[in-house]
């Protein structure tokens, strides 16, 4: 009867302790965002987007968290896509600080980027 009593115990710490692991990164609407922005671009224009993105990243510096992989290359994809290239440039270049991991892939956005800022240019 003991050994059952200890075995329950240990199993109840054990999913308590899954249970109340704190996350990593704080991820916000950014699912929601990606997701919704596949199913119609007409309803969800990228000014939206980034305007929910944004408010999640205030969020997220007030509780001292971190914004998941893949999030500022989307936002600086978004500002890319309304014209705001300084501002895409910057956020992919966080991309490519918090994720070092992502280098060669910024690093070719960034030259993408950069490639059709200098066709557009006059």
């Amino acid at each position: 009867m003991n050994a059952r009593r200890y075995m329950l115990a240990a199993a109840l710490m054990l999913f308590a302790g899954c249970a109340t692991r704190p996350t990593l990164y704080s991820w916000g609407n950014y699912e929601d965002v990606i997701y919704a922005s596949y199913l119609s671009k007409s309803d969800f224009p990228a000014e939206k987007q980034i305007a929910i993105l944004e408010q999640d990243y205030q969020v997220a510096r007030s509780q001292n968290k971190r914004m998941p992989p893949g999030w500022h290359a989307q936002l600086g994809y978004l500002y890319y896509e309304i014209g705001k290239t300084d501002q895409a440039e910057k956020e992919l270049m966080t991309e490519k600080t918090e994720f070092p991991e992502a280098t060669a892939f910024v690093d070719r956005l960034l030259h993408n980027l950069n490639k059709v800022g200098r066709a557009e240019s006059p």
